[in-house]
């Protein structure tokens, strides 16, 4: 936890001010109690109204001052715990962006999700009580057995009993309920991961009609949580009923043990009044400290979980001093490219060698399995290969910056993906500052044109989350766009044709040829048509190159090839 609170370094000036703030208002609430023993003691006592009015006027004008300084301490450490929140969900946000799919894959999305929201409240919310309560209690409780000692020293005995009593029932209590916090956003991440299960594959889940099913995991979840919760709140809701005990009775011996002193000429009323308050300024200190600790140990939960997201060692950075990158041709060579999935037994790729020149389109195909995916992800280093080198114009690719290396690849993945936003952001998401003009052409090229101005409001036609107010094709087509409009020097299409008609994809493949011409093409594809006018076909069989070559020469010499055409075409068709 303390090293999150480093980043409280822009709020230095807030968080002295609210100490400052906060002193003031503690020496107040202490003199108070001393005054009110004078007034009764001296002025009515005495029967002394200038006295009463004078100290009376004093009280008031003590306590306006103090309530003033609470109240802008208030609005300070409010204002700095947002700002805390934001910092760190900003942290996470930039570490997480940095992940390389092997950390997305150790962490899950449903609790990175969790440590970006709850979690931060969770600090968010401590760190408002410690910069109120972590001064406030302890002054209080310090300058109140001072000035209580000045009121009548035999009375302490009192306070020595009460206090160590109540530090026990606090320890006992932090004991027991520790675990159960850190059980809590577990059990909250399983509930988060059932929940975003159940919205992402709706469409799956009533397809099949396993809706009463997964409404049993989600009650399940929910109920583990709800179990859970409950045993927290039951030994907490035993805390403060002992508390409030613990101060009554507290009250009462201070009542009865001070009216025998007063009985005796040994101590005053007003001393005796000042006494109580004292003590009561005491136990409500202790309670604040009480009410903190409950906070605490969520929050040292969530500040370990957030610390772990922040402190994860990533598996791909950039160089200390990476090789300035320049535009180039595009020619991408594997050497000796080995890679297995951490966890995996068995390579996903052994020992690919092969070169993708400039100007010719390279498919890949294979079974499911075979590795085609994997290949991808280590040309645009969403992975680091294991063993070997993969080079663009002469450079390995751990020598550039990632920033350099995707600014030359134009991406687009079998999942296609939208944000919420126009269809002109869309598409801007592949080259920041597109203007109009490019944005028409590229979608001119995907074919995409036709959709998009039959819609009323054109490229500003708003797209909903996920894509969802358009088809699976006119998707397929904007991310073909988003791809084009950065002209980079290498294309990925993976199995990116697959939600378009044969009319509407022989229209988009002719225009896509004088636009790709000059770039490196990668194609990945199950599917042999789409591969077979390919200038090069690398055969991908459990991880291995079986062949590479032109389709009719891989007929010619690869089984693995010959066997997917026999698969997906007739005689005729091969013929």
């Amino acid at each position: 936890m303390l090293k999150l609170f480093r980043l409280l370094k822009p709020y230095t000036a807030y968080i002295a001010a609210v100490v400052v703030l906060l002193f003031v208002q503690v020496i107040s609430d202490l003199y108070l109690p001393t005054l009110m023993a004078n007034l009764v003691d001296i002025g009515i006592v005495s029967k002394d109204i200038n006295y009463i009015l004078k100290t009376g006027g004093f009280m008031l004008l003590i306590a306006a001052g103090g309530t003033i300084c609470a109240i802008i301490a208030a609005y300070l450490s409010a204002r700095t715990s947002i700002g805390f929140g934001k910092i760190i969900r900003q942290k996470l946000f930039s570490k997480v962006e940095s992940f390389s799919l092997h950390e997305f894959d150790k962490f899950g999305t449903a609790t990175l999700i969790t440590r970006t929201t709850n979690d931060v409240n969770q600090m968010q919310q401590v760190s408002v009580l410690i910069l109120t309560m972590m001064v406030t209690a302890p002054l209080t409780s310090i300058g109140g057995v001072v000035m209580a000692l000045q009121q009548d020293i035999s009375l302490s005995w009192v306070l020595v009993v009460v206090i160590p009593v109540l530090f026990a029932i606090i320890g006992g209590t932090l004991f027991r309920a520790l675990p159960l916090f850190k059980l809590m956003q577990e059990k909250l991440d399983k509930l988060n991961l059932v929940l975003r299960e159940n919205l992402t594959g709706i469409r799956v889940i009533r397809a099949f009609n396993r809706i009463e099913k997964e409404k049993v995991r989600f009650d399940d979840a929910n109920a583990d949580l709800m179990q859970n919760a409950i045993k927290i709140n039951l030994i907490m809701a035993a805390l403060m009923p002992a508390m409030m005990l613990i101060m009554n009775l507290t009250t009462v011996a201070l009542v009865w043990f001070g009216a025998i002193r007063i009985d005796s000429g040994a101590m005053q009323i007003g001393s005796l009044l000042a006494f109580i308050q004292y003590a009561t300024q005491i136990l409500f200190s202790l309670l604040m400290l009480v009410m903190l600790f409950i906070m605490i140990p969520r929050a040292q939960v969530s500040a370990v979980r957030i610390n772990e997201v922040l402190e994860t060692d990533l598996d791909i950075k950039d160089p200390h001093e990476p090789i300035t990158v320049t535009q180039g041709k595009g020619l991408v060579e594997f050497k000796d490219v080995s890679f297995r999935y951490p966890g995996a037994d068995q390579p996903a790729i052994s020992n690919l060698n092969f070169v993708a020149k400039p100007g010719e389109v390279t498919a890949i195909i294979g079974g499911t399995g075979s590795g085609k995916s994997t290949l991808i992800n280590l040309i645009s280093r969403f992975y680091d290969v294991e063993k070997g080198s993969i080079l663009i114009d002469g450079i390995n690719v751990k020598d550039m910056s990632q920033k350099a290396l995707r600014a030359k690849i134009g991406f687009v993945p079998q999942k296609t993906v939208l944000f919420s936003g126009t269809i002109a952001e869309n598409i801007q998401y592949g080259k920041q500052d597109a203007s109009l003009e490019e944005m028409k052409h590229a979608a001119d090229v995907a074919q995409a044109t036709e959709f998009i101005l039959n819609m009323e409001a054109g490229f500003n036609h708003a797209i909903a989350q996920g894509g969802a107010n358009i088809s699976g094709g006119q998707k397929q087509r904007l991310s073909i766009a988003r791809a084009l409009v950065r002209k980079p020097e290498i294309y990925i299409f993976d199995d990116s044709f697959s939600a378009l008609d044969f009319k509407t994809d022989a229209k988009l493949r002719a225009a896509l040829r004088p636009e790709i011409e000059k770039a490196t093409v990668f194609l990945i594809a199950q599917s042999v048509p789409t591969v077979r006018e390919a200038d090069k076909i690398i055969v991908l069989d459990e991880g291995i190159i079986a062949g590479i070559g032109t389709h009719a020469e891989l007929l010619n010499n690869c089984r693995v090839y010959r066997e997917l055409v026999a698969s997906q075409l007739s005689e005729e068709e091969v013929g």
